[in-house]
């Protein structure tokens, strides 16, 4: 039997949510489903046996390829205009915010990539890594240095908001993050609390997933289209209050680039926004199919070969939401070999880890989806011509134009 891959499990860690929040076409139904860990809103101290022949490794991302330094912050930005959506009792909205940006030099520590709690969610939800050790995934190497001296720009840097997959910590866009950084753009990673598998706070609490849990509804794709609106006006206004980001961002260029879930929330996002100039959805199939308004701004959308038109022989999200894009500038591409996680981290961590490959080797589709991606921001927010969004390229033969 095919063991089954970390990206897939990950992205399928609760059944009822997938299917409310994406739809069909994303998920291999042949993909054993784990359960989301069960606890309360509650902070969390996960603890995972390890084997006494655990295997040790030290995942690495692929360094960026642009000619700039890259610096990180972590922001903790509380919402005390609204309570929590997800859990009852919390008052008020907490976010954790990674914000990526272009340093002077590469000096300081290196910033983490997850806390060993994070960490320690993912892996023990994989039966498959009962022998890794827990913070495993807490020491994979990345490239971003902590509070490195920022690169000022007259005018500001474009910014790129990132919005994860459903259970997907925001650092699973790391390697996507700090490669638009080295091509000039600041970047902020958003933590849609209770919509991760983990998710850890200043003062040491760790609280686990919950959006969702109470079962399938049809409100819920539209709610988590609605929080996550929400969540991410809120990081921007508070970027634009802060003086230091104030000055390193250009607030009239702003894109959002989302992964699954977090690429449907930020299409429907784009519609209704005035910030919002351009988006890129990576893989997100659409529930609702119909966005509150046309999508009339630069909008592209990358996916696995199951997002093709008319895949299985009949219309999916895609095909659905498809005509609502009406603006003149609209891109509908698909991968072959790709998987639903092959546009972020995981398609070059999971094998690290010894789980099975995407047909596409990891380290490929993460470099199609950072030069598309970069490309479409190229064009958007610097006014910079890309031929490669103009038709298939001999040197990328994988990516298909629909």
């Amino acid at each position: 039997m095919r063991k089954p891959a970390l990206a897939s499990l990950l992205a399928l860690s609760t059944l009822t949510a997938l299917t409310a929040l994406t739809g069909p076409g994303t998920a291999n139904a042949a993909t054993p489903v784990l359960p989301v860990s069960t606890g309360t809103a509650k902070a969390v101290t996960p603890v995972l046996p390890v084997s006494t022949d655990a295997k040790a490794v030290t995942p690495v991302l692929p360094a960026p390829t642009g000619d700039r330094a890259v610096g990180r912050s972590v922001l903790h930005l509380v919402d005390s205009s609204r309570p929590d959506p997800w859990v009852a009792e919390r008052k008020a909205r907490e976010l954790m915010v990674s914000v990526w940006y272009p340093a002077r030099r590469a000096v300081g520590r290196p910033a983490p990539y997850l806390t060993p709690q994070e960490s320690a969610l993912i892996i023990q939800s994989v039966p498959e890594l009962k022998d890794v050790p827990p913070g495993t995934l807490a020491k994979t190497k990345s490239y971003a240095r902590v509070d490195a001296p920022a690169l000022k720009r007259k005018g500001g840097w474009p910014l790129v908001v990132l919005s994860p997959g459903m259970t997907m910590p925001r650092a699973t866009m790391t390697s996507l993050a700090e490669e638009f950084v080295s091509r000039g753009y600041l970047v902020a990673g958003i933590e849609h609390t209770y919509e991760s598998i983990g998710t850890t706070f200043p003062d040491g609490r760790t609280v686990t997933f919950e959006a969702g849990k109470g079962g399938q509804t049809p409100e819920l794709g539209a709610k988590v289209a609605r929080v996550r609106a929400a969540d991410t006006t809120f990081v921007l206004d508070q970027l634009e209050r802060r003086k230091h980001w104030n000055r390193l961002i250009d607030e009239t260029k702003v894109a959002m680039v989302g992964h699954s879930v977090g690429g449907q929330s930020a299409a429907q996002l784009l519609a209704v926004s005035d910030r919002v100039k351009a988006v890129v959805n990576l893989d997100g199939s659409y529930n609702p199919t119909t966005p509150a308004k046309p999508v009339e701004k630069p909008f592209m959308m990358i996916g696995n070969p199951r997002q093709e038109p008319n895949a299985g022989g009949e219309p999916k999200s895609w095909d659905l939401f498809w005509p609502h894009v009406t603006g003149d500038w609209k891109r509908w591409l698909t991968v072959t070999g790709a998987e639903h996680t092959s546009f972020v981290d995981y398609a070059v961590l999971q094998p690290q880890l010894g789980l099975p490959k995407a047909p596409i080797d990891g380290e490929r589709s993460i470099k199609i989806t950072r030069d598309y991606v970069t490309a479409f921001l190229d064009l958007h927010l610097k006014g910079e011509r890309r031929p490669l969004l103009d038709k298939p390229s001999a040197e990328y033969p994988e990516v298909k134009f629909w």
